[in-house]
């Protein structure tokens, strides 16, 4: 399957409704996949609404030359941060409390207590070795400007299109699928981090599963299998692992979960088939997007973006310039039409309103090749500028009903528009508010289609108290979406990884208690 042919809308294919010509032109689904998703998912993920609010209680970075990349040894419990504290609160402008001291330092109780994390030292094939083979990442692009400075890639220069009225500390052009490379550097410099495997609440293992899985997902399915069937080899072997099967096992896979569930070894089925080998389903994989089905072996994460902050401080000055920001559209959309997708549907539709509208923009994102980066790829000043000036920011789904563009709308202050419930409502659970209403809106996409629902209309007729609050909550929200500067030492404040981590350590929690009751 190639890459331009992943264009269908999902909404497409659930207006299909399961017909037998209802392909995927050449799609990473098979039609039986896009056929249950349709007609399970709007079921799901009202369960998973109900069920979740009924348990709601500066210094200059430079290029790194890809052949001197290495991964150190991990520090000990006294090197890197200060330990968190048993839950630190969401960072709002800046007034976060100070982390606490250390146990060595003050005398108080271990505040690493309950969370402390083993790391694998894997082998540099898993990870150090990609990173090393970065021209080779992808087809048809050099990904080694974008490994750089620990995944974050190359610092954004100049004025950008003029799109950064704020502070320009901590910005760099990040490439979305390098999740795993961030979160194995900020590891490497967590202060719960343990050598002891025994104190540890949950087991890392630093493996890039988004660089291995990108390189192959064009080549024969054994080709694309290798590695991940290596891992599993080799953790097998090992007493951490022996002692759980794994359970207390998690993972970044910087990708959607599609891209790793392969069911069958046929070489025109999309993906690997990493999540679906059995002892892997005994782990817990971060992902950029989960499915209706594996909620309880992975865990959605917000897409990184090209904001990288160190402090609180750096948050709190973004926040600010984000509020001061002057709204000028009502709404506004980025991105491309899907052609060859046939019919009407939510995105053609959204492109068609907003282009009939004065009170809205459309940033078109256009490729001029399949060698070469889009254009909102390329300038991601257009795409902040775009944002950083509209009240709404329309969030349709695309090939999977996530998109990175979710999060650099909730970095511009921008209210998202969702047009189906999986966009977020159902993926990020731990990160965003659970009351939907409080941070965006949803118009369902089959309102569009069928219902002819304007757009405008509908946002017009939200009060101006409730837009400034929505917007404030927005604003809010922005340390819990992004990731921190991972080769940092001064973070202080709770951002993606934390919330990530945190719901792993509560997962496995969890397990062991099942677990020991069953015993």
């Amino acid at each position: 399957m190639k890459p331009s042919a992943l264009s269908v809308d999902f909404e497409d294919a659930a207006n299909a409704a399961c017909k037998p010509d209802a392909g995927t032109g050449g799609g990473m689904f098979q039609p039986s996949r896009i056929c249950y998703a349709a007609v399970l998912s709007s079921a799901f993920w009202a369960l998973v609404l109900f069920l979740r609010s009924d348990n709601a209680g500066g210094e200059e970075s430079v290029f790194v030359n890809p052949s001197a990349f290495s991964l150190p040894l991990l520090p000990g419990i006294s090197g890197g941060r200060r330990p968190p504290p048993d839950r630190p609160p969401p960072v709002l402008d800046g007034k976060a409390a100070s982390p606490p001291s250390s146990p060595e330092d003050s005398g108080v109780r271990d505040r690493c207590a309950g969370r402390y994390i083993y790391m694998y030292d894997l082998p540099p094939r898993f990870n150090a070795d990609l990173v090393r083979g970065c021209s080779n990442l992808r087809p048809w692009m050099d990904l080694c400007p974008y490994v750089a400075n620990c995944g974050m890639g190359q610092p954004l220069q100049g004025d950008d299109d003029g799109a950064f009225q704020g502070p320009r500390r901590g910005w760099y052009a990040t490439d979305q699928f390098m999740l795993d490379v961030i979160f194995h550097c900020r590891m490497k410099r967590h202060a719960c981090v343990t050598p002891d495997p025994s104190r540890a609440a949950a087991v890392f293992v630093p493996f890039y599963a988004s660089l291995d899985g990108g390189r192959r997902l064009w080549n024969s399915t054994s080709a694309r299998d290798a590695l991940a069937l290596d891992l599993v080899d080799w953790l097998s072997r090992r007493p951490e692992w022996r002692a759980a099967g794994g359970r207390d096992h998690f993972f970044a896979a910087g990708r959607t979960t599609w891209d790793f569930r392969r069911e069958t070894d046929a070489d025109d089925e999309w993906g690997t088939k990493l999540l679906n080998i059995p002892a892997v389903r005994n782990m817990t994989a971060l992902v950029l997007e989960t499915s209706p089905w594996h909620h309880t072996t992975n865990l959605a994460v917000p897409y990184p973006t090209d904001f990288h902050p160190e402090t609180t401080a750096d948050v709190a000055a973004w926040q600010e310039a984000a509020r001061k920001a002057e709204r000028t559209w009502l709404f506004s959309f980025v991105g491309a039409p899907r052609p060859g997708s046939g019919g009407k549907t939510a995105r053609a539709e959204i492109i068609r309103q907003c282009g009939a509208s004065s009170r809205c923009t459309h940033l078109q994102c256009t490729k001029p090749s399949a060698s070469e980066p889009s254009s909102c790829e390329s300038s991601r000043g257009a795409v902040m500028r775009v944002m950083g000036r509209s009240t709404f920011c329309l969030q349709p789904r695309g090939d999977t009903p996530t998109r990175r563009s979710t999060f650099d709308a909730v970095l511009a202050g921008c209210v998202p528009v969702f047009f189906h419930p999986d966009s977020a409502y159902t993926q990020y659970t731990r990160h965003l508010p659970a009351d939907p209403a409080k941070y965006s809106v949803l118009i369902m996409h089959t309102d569009l289609t069928e219902r002819n629902v304007s757009i405008e209309e509908t946002l017009s007729r939200i009060p101006p108290e409730k837009v400034t609050a929505m917007r404030e909550e927005v604003i809010r929200l922005i340390p819990r979406v992004v990731y921190a500067d991972p080769r940092s030492e001064r973070v202080d404040f709770e951002d993606a990884f934390d919330v990530a981590l945190e719901a792993v350590i509560d997962r496995v929690a969890k397990r062991r208690r099942r677990r020991r009751r069953r015993i």
